[in-house]
């Protein structure tokens, strides 16, 4: 088939979200509101930090890692709610890369010490830079009060579950 041939397949793969589609109750509902919330700001996040390769839990992992020098593999689990095969693969990653050295705890054997490297150091105050720019962009759509009353809102919602 041509490049450029418009076949059945390309019509089902367009987006449905034309002015003609009635949501029902579906634009009231608050876990849909929420996801489509989150789509938009990852979108605009993993655009923002295109360039470095770093994907939202990849740099979370960088920056607990950088404010907790030595943290445990697992702590960095629990601090965002990943199970502990996610989290070896992002460390994984990340020490593939040299962000990121493991090393065994003098205290503890069982125990994997995770640093960030120079360079880890270096991407992460890049995407700090970049990730600033893009909270920047979506806060400005709030006023402070609103804002502070969002953030309260999704607190409790993440403290709900």
């Amino acid at each position: 088939m041509p490049r450029n041939s418009h076949s059945k397949l390309d019509e089902l793969a367009e987006p449905l979200d034309g002015p003609s589609l009635m949501f029902e109750e579906l634009d009231g509902l608050l876990g849909y509101r929420l996801r489509r919330a989150q789509g938009a700001m990852h979108r605009d996040f993993m655009a923002a930090v295109a360039s470095l390769d770093l994907t939202q839990k990849q740099a979370a992992t960088l920056w607990l890692i950088n404010s907790n020098p030595g943290v445990a593999q697992v702590a960095v689990a629990a601090a965002l709610g990943m199970d502990r095969a996610t989290t070896m693969a992002i460390v994984d990653r990340l020490e593939e890369r040299r962000l990121v050295i493991r090393q065994r705890s003098s205290t503890d054997r069982r125990r994997q010490e995770l640093y960030l490297t120079p360079a880890g150091q270096s991407a992460l105050r890049k995407a700090k830079a970049r990730i600033a720019k893009h909270e920047k962009r979506f806060k400005a759509l709030f006023s402070a009060a609103e804002l502070e009353s969002l953030l309260t809102a999704l607190q409790r919602l993440q403290d709900a579950g």
